[in-house]
């Protein structure tokens, strides 16, 4: 499985830590995100990944910045795309669940590092309920 990952300045560190834990479980990992903690624009990283996801070049994505909330909003303006902003296992175990997200958004200054590790992994193991749920899904797409 391949997982494609994009993080902005804030999320640096969170970034290695996940990819290592990732190439440990023998998943293929996509580095779209800064490398440094010299300041960039979120967006310019996001894009990559969401293409990833909504081309099937990865089978999920992972974006991390500071709050989550400018990697969340620049990913879900892609049709394909559901990603949800989590801060702990429980919220991710819904996302998947409920919502069916195809990428984790994680707010590296409100989450620990070995807190976001966990919460990618909780995210990789929890599958789709569908049924009442998919019924949801199905009506997000908004068209006038």
């Amino acid at each position: 499985m391949t997982i494609s990952i994009g993080n902005d300045h804030a999320g640096t560190d969170y970034k290695f830590a996940i990819k290592d834990f990732l190439e440990d479980k023998g998943y293929e990992v996509i580095n779209h995100g800064t490398d440094d903690s010299n300041s960039v624009d979120y967006a310019d990283f996001v894009h990559p990944v969401a293409l990833d996801v909504e081309h099937n070049t990865a089978t999920y994505g992972i974006l991390i910045c500071g709050s989550a909330n400018g990697v969340a909003m620049t990913a879900n303006k892609h049709q394909k795309i559901r990603a949800g902003l989590c801060w702990n296992k429980e919220i991710v175990h819904l996302v998947r669940s409920h919502n069916n997200a195809n990428i984790l958004c994680i707010p590296a200054r409100f989450t620990a590092v070995q807190q976001a590790v966990e919460m990618v992994d909780a995210f990789l193991n929890t599958e789709f309920e569908g049924g009442r749920h998919q019924a949801r899904i199905d009506k997000i797409p908004f068209s006038c």
